[in-house]
């Protein structure tokens, strides 16, 4: 997204694009999925002042507008990736914690099941799958 698009987006509705605002939105982009912490680490490698309650803050709102989405790949906090990706299943190793994704296809056979037999819509865009990758598998160094 383009830092124009940003401004018209937040002005749109009564909010000004401010430094911190772009740099976490900046920040999710170049990391792909990030914590809050690891968002805030990025940030403050080019603002310093930047408190890891503004990171909060300014995810939260960038969720509400629609820019970023999370998901929780673990006990922790949520992982925050770009809202304009495609949806995918996260697939979470329990050893070394790698995450890869997949197709969120390959749920849809679940998915409609699940809707058939309880009336239930999986959100499949907030789907994680744990378990142990092939790499921890073979006993690969990761």
């Amino acid at each position: 997204m383009s830092e124009s698009s940003l401004a018209e987006m937040l002005r749109a509705r009564g909010l000004r694009l401010t430094a911190q605002r772009q740099l976490v939105l900046q920040a999710v982009l170049d990391l792909g999925h990030a914590t809050p912490e690891q968002v805030h680490t990025a940030v403050r490698e080019v603002a310093a002042g930047v408190n890891i309650t503004t990171i909060y803050r300014t995810l939260e709102l960038l969720e509400r507008l629609g820019l970023v989405t999370h998901t929780h790949l673990s006990h922790g906090s949520p992982t925050y990736h770009a809202a304009g990706e495609d949806q995918h299943v996260h697939l979470v190793c329990r050893d070394c914690g790698a995450v890869d994704e997949i197709d969120p296809e390959l749920l849809r056979p679940l998915a409609d099941q699940l809707v058939r037999q309880r009336g239930f819509r999986v959100d499949i865009g907030h789907v994680s799958l744990f378990g142990v990758c092939g790499r921890c598998e073979n006993g690969e160094p990761t």
